[in-house]
């Protein structure tokens, strides 16, 4: 790339089209709010409203007055940012010019997409405290094994079931070691008919009614007490955009240069939404 050639939209994509597959977490939230967003330090505010009442009708009867749904507001800041900046000697770049500037943007996307996907598995610790009853905690996680992984996977369709969550796109993220106990359970179903081909976003297949993920991403302590969330879209909101993307030439070297600043925000806005199984491999 010469500096003079820079085009930040076709640079940008080399950066997002990595960064979209990478990420799994960012990958089955909300990002309805996702335009919205500018600069770091941005606030979002979610507006929703209760639930209308229903009322029994009688033929030729009259109804009540009109009621007034009262709102309730909930505000997204944007307040992750994180940065790359790198660059390639004239040298080099004469003989490799465009690919390694193009593998490296891929992989700063790469980069970008495992923080946004580490900080919207953090949101884990909100959740509403019924919704992790059956499924472990920090002080005892549950150690699952092919035989009755399942039953886990039930409890947490049922305590989201009880919160009154929407039944379709459900979605969990497992570690990778969850992933063989569930293929060897007998009651997964695999993502395509193929095989263990996995498809984009790190989705394997599904079972009891949950689209799975599997992401090296899941919080956990030490290698330990994995918090594993169950969910659905409604209940992370996510807004992020790369908003600088510059090239130059750095002072005391004979380079181009490229650096990009990523801005995001992820909330848990309905506590209800997930539940959160901890558990460790043994």
């Amino acid at each position: 790339m010469a500096i003079e050639h820079f085009i930040p939209e076709m640079w940008a994509d080399a950066t997002l089209l990595p960064m979209n597959d990478a990420t799994v977490y960012g990958a089955v939230v909300n990002r309805e709010y996702q335009t919205k967003i500018i600069n770091a330090g941005d606030t979002v505010n979610i507006n929703s409203f209760a639930k209308p009442t229903i009322s029994s009708y009688t033929k030729n009867g009259a109804i009540s007055a009109p009621q007034t749904l009262v709102s309730s507001q909930v505000q997204l800041l944007i307040n992750q940012q994180d940065y790359f900046n790198f660059e390639i000697d004239d040298i080099d770049k004469a003989q490799q010019v465009p690919k390694i500037m193009m593998d490296a943007m891929g992989e700063a996307g790469d980069g970008f997409a495992q923080e946004m996907d580490e900080y919207i598995a953090s949101l884990h610790a909100g959740v509403a405290a019924a919704n992790i009853v059956g499924l472990g905690n920090d002080t005892t996680a549950v150690v699952p094994t092919k035989s009755d992984i399942y039953l886990y996977f039930t409890q947490a369709a049922m305590l989201l079931d009880e919160a009154n969550v929407p039944m379709t796109n459900r979605w969990v993220v497992i570690p990778p070691w969850m992933k063989k106990l569930l293929t060897d359970s007998g009651e997964f179903t695999r993502a395509t008919s193929l095989g263990d081909t996995v498809v984009t976003n790190g989705l394997i297949g599904s079972v009891a009614g949950f689209k799975v993920y599997v992401s090296n991403n899941v919080d956990n302590t030490a290698g330990a007490k994995y918090k594993v969330m169950f969910g659905y879209p409604g209940a992370i909101t996510l807004a992020e955009q790369i908003n600088k993307l510059e090239a130059y030439r750095p002072e005391g070297s004979f380079s181009d240069a490229i650096k990009g600043l990523h801005v995001y925000g992820a909330k848990l806005v309905r506590d209800t939404g997930i539940a959160v199984m901890t558990a460790s491999k043994s």
